[in-house]
């Protein structure tokens, strides 16, 4: 069957971003309601088309945070996940009943390995519940996207069978994922285009890739669907996701931006909002970003090859295919000091995207701008999203608080620290040593909460460059199976540490379930 040209004269790329359900699936990068909420402003800031907040079916608080964000944005379409079956589509559909535009994705296993294996399911069983999906979606919304979980090692056959009988059941957008990134570009874009040749009604669909990045072939891959007329890609922040993660949305954009030479579409983003998304993401999940990183990462514009530099001083074009201007990047140095005013705090907090819910967090937030500004004399937009990265555990999950702390090293003398915690509105406080003041102070907090938690990562990043600089400290802690990121922020790497490790278990301590599928 010859595809109708309508779809593959269309010019505009679909961006489907999914950062607070696939990318929440990233070992310790569980979000908050609260949390998703401030991504969910950003990514209708940027212009996303489709948010997928979350899988509804999965917990109370998943389903809370799912609404919650259909309840608040109008300015993108809003997608809760769901297994086919009546109970989750039904959960998914409660979720995003708010929002002005709304959408449902269902999906189920069409590999022979998941059928065999993880579903122990007949093909014609698949065929028929993937149906009776979408048909009971459909009476919820106009808008359900399926998606054949594996796709990329299924049979193209049973593929173009249940993609067929998907459309005709009411599918509006069928995507295809690479869900264990198995595939190569050249596979995946002929994958695509042979669906859309055999596939009865295909050009009544709009047709979707998801991509993993197992192999590092997740934006080529997706990029090789959108040349073999997907249009719609769904994608994360900073590439966040399962294992290596998805493919990632700030690549996807500049890619298919910059080559408009050989891309017939393009995106409705506003790529200048792209580096506020990747660090309000990396921020509140824990994960940072690699300095190399396409498009987002701090040398992603620097050039240090006296060569390069010589020939970016006489024309920019010469080692750099992008404006760093355009996807955020900017010399970002904020008029504020001792002496600026609470008003003039709050209009920069908003030009940043951050919305502070309540007057006592403005406050709260206010006096800790003040205390940085009395200890380094520039304040950049890092250092206030920093700042505000307190927000990410709420006044009332904030069990465990930093009252006070000293640490002392000697060259000669073992390192020692001393740390006052509230914990439920208890001060305590403990004294320890340690192989350097950060061990001693993570063993002066065990002693006071004796969590049990096990150490995975200790990282630190310098938020801005000069030695006057926030330390950022990444702090991962597994217990019991439950795995968790905490954040902190300071010019004392030490409290930094500390504030990161007390984030983890913050978290630890609110006990958040999630049982998340995987595409």
């Amino acid at each position: 069957m010859r595809v109708k040209e309508t779809v593959m004269s269309t010019d505009r790329l679909i961006i489907f971003d999914t950062t607070m359900r696939d990318g929440e699936q990233s070992p310790g990068a569980t979000m908050t309601r609260e949390e998703k909420l401030r991504i969910a402003r950003q990514l209708e800031r940027m212009r996303v088309d489709v948010i997928e907040a979350g899988f509804p079916a999965a917990s109370n608080g998943d389903f809370e945070a799912v609404h919650a964000v259909a309840s608040t944005i109008t300015g993108s379409t809003i997608c809760g996940l769901s297994r086919a079956n009546q109970n989750d589509i039904r959960r998914c559909a409660e979720a995003i009943a708010p929002a002005p535009r709304r959408r449902i994705h269902t999906f189920l296993a069409t590999s022979r390995i998941h059928m065999e294996k993880k579903l122990r399911m007949e093909p014609s069983q698949v065929l028929e519940t993937a149906v009776n999906a979408v048909k009971f979606a459909r009476g919820f919304t106009d808008d359900v996207e399926f998606s054949p979980e594996d796709a990329g090692r299924s049979d193209i056959d049973f593929l173009c069978r249940v993609l067929e009988a998907v459309i005709r059941a009411g599918a509006t957008t069928l995507n295809i994922p690479d869900t264990v990134g198995y595939t190569m570009p050249e596979q995946y874009g002929a994958l695509i285009r042979q669906l859309r040749e055999r596939v009865p009604g295909s050009d009544k669909v709009i047709w979707s890739t998801h991509c993993h990045n197992d192999l590092g072939l997740a934006a080529a891959n997706s990029l090789a669907g959108v040349m073999n007329g997907a249009r719609q890609v769904e994608c994360t922040i900073n590439g966040l996701g399962e294992r290596a993660g998805n493919a990632a949305l700030e690549e996807i954009v500049m890619a298919v931006r910059t080559r408009q030479d050989i891309f017939p579409c393009d995106t409705n983003i506003d790529s200048t909002q792209i580096v506020p998304a990747s660090r309000l993401v990396a921020g509140i999940t824990g994960f940072s970003v690699q300095p190399n990183k396409a498009v987002v990462g701090a040398n992603a514009f620097a050039h240090e090859s006296g060569i390069h530099q010589d020939g970016v001083l006489k024309n920019r074009e010469t080692y750099e295919i992008m404006r760093a201007q355009d996807v955020g990047w900017h010399a970002n140095k904020i008029v504020l000091g001792k002496l600026s005013g609470r008003n003039a705090f709050r209009s920069r907090l908003q030009e940043l995207g951050v919305v502070v819910e309540s007057e006592e967090r403005l406050n709260a937030a206010f006096a800790r701008f003040k205390e940085l500004a009395d200890r380094k004399q520039e304040i950049f937009d890092e250092d206030l999203q920093a700042l505000l990265s307190d927000e990410t555990v709420t006044t009332e999950d904030e069990h465990y608080k930093l009252i006070s702390m000293s640490a002392h090293s000697e060259t000669g003398e073992p390192p020692r620290a001393r740390v006052t915690l509230s914990i439920g509105g208890v001060e305590k406080t403990a004294n320890t040593t340690g192989s350097g003041p950060v061990d001693a102070a993570f063993k002066a907090v065990e002693v006071l909460v004796a969590s049990g938690a096990e150490l995975q990562l200790y990282s630190v990043n310098n938020i801005t460059s000069g030695t006057e600089s926030q330390g950022e400290v990444t702090v991962r802690l597994q217990l019991a199976g439950r795995i968790v990121n905490g954040v902190g922020a300071d010019t004392d790497i030490v409290v930094a540490s500390v504030k990161a490790y007390l984030n983890a278990l913050n978290r630890l301590q609110a006990s958040i379930d999630r049982t998340n599928p995987q595409l």
